[in-house]
Parts: C-alpha cells; structure tokens; sequence
C-alpha cells in the first residue's frame, strides 16, 4: 500500500481553483511513483476563522468543490477525512493506493546515460505573487513596476494556474510506457532541492546536471529583480509542480511527445545523469549548469 499526504497553503484568489490546486498536489506524490489509480482520498481542510460567516461558508464550500471536482478526474472521490478552524484556510489530503510490485516505480534506479524530464514550467511562486502585487500599489512599485506589465503578470498567472491545476496522471502512466527510472515532483524545495533529493536516493552513484530551465514567460526578468526568490538559482518553490524523471535518453523523446498530444502541454529534457566520479553514492548530487538554456513557456 503507497499512502501520501500534503498541503496547499492557498494564494490563488479563486478559492474553486485553489481546491482544484490542493488536489492536484495531494496526488502528485502518488503519481511520482508511476502509480496511476488512487484507491483512497481524504480531505484535510481548515476553515477560516479571520473570515466573516457567511464568507467563510462561501469559501469553504467552493474549495471543497474544487478539491472534489479534480479529483473526479482524477477517477477517484474524496471519501473522507478532516475539518478544523485555522486563521487561514488550508487545503490538503491523503492518497493512498493498494498496488502490485508492478503498479509503481521506486525512484532510485537511475543510470549513467539517461536523461532527466521535467513535465511542467518552474516559475509558480513568482507568478502567483506577481499577480498579488498588483493588488498593492507599493508592492507592485517596489518589485515589478519597470519589469513586468500588468499584461504580463496576468499571462504569467494565467499559465501557473493551468499549470498547478494540471494532473500529472498522464506522466505517471507514461513512466511505464517509457521505462522510466524514477521521479520526483517538483514542489516546496524548488527544482535543484527535488533534484538533490532524487539524486542521494539513487543505487547508482550518479549525478545530475541540469542545462535547460523552462520558465513561465516573463518570470526570469522579475527573478533577477528581486533577491528572494531564487528561481535561476532552482531554490523557488513551485506548487503543485511537474514531475522530474530519469528515462533512457532513447525513449525521452517519444515520452515527451505523447504526453504533449495528451495533455495538450509540453515537456521538456532538462539534463543529463552522469557517473559520479566519486564512486561514492553517498556524495550523489545535482547542479545547474553555470549557463543553463532558459526556455520560456
């Protein structure tokens, strides 16, 4: 039995969307694992005690909507779980899958020679709050005025919001197809911490070196105006991220083709797997290039 749990601190302003979000992200730890049915999913949600009642009844009932409606999609139902009052509403829940040794793919089988894949664009956190400024004329004039344009921040949120709400389903499945080696998904810790993490966990002593970042349009130009983010740098978080696999150099092509024709979305080879000159596994690890090709999406 594979169980995971998790949480989404919301920032979106649609609470609908938000639901939709905190799903996704629930059950992108299963499909990291190539697992691709989820037998079981509990809602974990708190409900807003900063709000006023009838707001807060509002909300919570559309991020339960939300929540319920992707995971509708996702071909499984919320049968379950838990409701407590928080100053802040949180989303969140617990997947769990009863599979056979074939259903799933350990993450820890990478080799020399296999190239890495990541399925959706870095750059959520930035957008997301880029958006948010523009709620606060200070803010905006501080961090994006000169940057960016509204224009633009609009379109980059447009396109986190598809993204994050966006099932990796469709990846897990392909995994298989594929022979993938193991994934991750790429969440809280950013790009280069999900990739370090990936890395130790291998039997192989490889490393990872990354060479492209995809990145939501006009979200770099922000990254290198302000110091917290980090983006360039793989330490931005992202939500309800893409999933970063190893597969056979061979194959990745044809991987990222069907799931474009299936998601309607790209995918993208952003590194390479190389023997660990070490020898060493327990010194794995993962850099981006000095250099690195930036693709904007």
């Amino acid at each position: 039995m594979i169980s995971t749990t998790d949480f989404f601190y919301p920032l979106i302003h649609d609470p609908y969307l938000q639901g939709k979000i905190g799903c996704a992200n629930v059950l992108s730890d299963m499909y990291a694992m190539g697992v691709v049915d989820c037998d079981t999913l509990l809602m974990l949600l708190a409900a807003s005690l900063d709000m006023q009642e009838n707001e807060r009844n509002v909300v919570t009932r559309r991020l339960i909507e939300g929540f319920s409606d992707l995971a509708k999609q996702a071909g499984t139902s919320v049968s379950g779980g838990q409701t407590v009052m928080n100053p802040w509403p949180i989303i969140g829940g617990v997947a769990t899958s009863v599979c056979r040794d074939s259903d799933f793919i350990l993450p820890e089988h990478a080799v020399a020679g296999d190239v890495l894949v990541l399925t959706k664009p870095l750059g959520t956190q930035i957008a997301v709050n880029a958006f948010q400024w523009q709620q606060k004329a200070d803010q905006w004039a501080r961090w994006a005025e000169g940057v960016i344009t509204h224009e633009q921040a609009d379109e980059a949120y447009r396109k986190a919001v598809e993204s994050m709400t966006r099932l990796n389903r469709n990846g897990a499945r392909l995994m298989h197809k594929y022979g993938a080696h193991g994934a991750t998904d790429v969440t809280g810790f950013g790009l280069i911490g999900h990739a370090r993490n990936l890395a130790k966990n291998q039997r192989a002593a490889v490393n990872f070196e990354l060479h492209t970042l995809p990145v939501i349009a006009h979200m770099l130009p922000v990254d290198a105006h302000v110091s917290f983010f980090k983006l360039r740098a793989g330490f931005s978080a992202e939500t309800s991220g893409g999933l970063l696999l190893t597969i056979p150099e061979s194959e990745a092509a044809a991987f990222c083709a069907e799931l474009q024709q299936l998601d309607g979305q790209p995918a993208w080879v952003i590194g390479r797997v190389v023997a660990n000159p070490t020898g060493d596994k327990s010194t794995n690890s993962a850099d981006i290039v000095s250099s690195p090709t930036i693709i904007q999406v």
